[in-house]
């Protein structure tokens, strides 16, 4: 079934999930005859991924699909975030504190030779 309000009004849960896996979350969604809900309206800032309705009687089925497609997702109480995109953000800021030390080291030792 696609995406139905109805679900808001039965044994839900709240998933959200990052913005970068929402397509692909939506896609085996449909393909596995889940019924969810979900409105793009309501949640103005992606940055913080995008709110499911999911049904309760389907969490085992969803929880399978998240692990086997690595998509990052959290409950209301729980955020996580995708520490993959956060690891690759640190070794960008070390190479950048590398470069400029190397070059003020660089502006240092080129000094005492003048």
């Amino acid at each position: 079934m696609a995406n139905s309000a109805e679900v808001k009004f039965q044994n839900h849960f709240k998933l959200n999930v990052l913005f970068k896996d929402y397509i692909l979350f939506e896609n085996l969604l449909l393909e596995n005859n889940i019924d969810f809900y979900h409105n793009s309206n309501e949640n103005s800032d992606i940055s913080d991924g995008t709110l499911f309705f999911l049904l309760d009687k389907d969490r085992v089925i969803i929880d399978k699909l998240l692990i086997d497609n690595e998509i990052i997702a959290s409950t209301e109480t729980i955020l996580m975030s995708d520490y993959r995109e956060e690891r690759k953000v640190q070794k960008l800021h070390l190479s950048v504190y590398l470069i400029i030390i190397l070059i003020l080291v660089i502006i240092i030792l080129s000094g005492d030779l003048v």
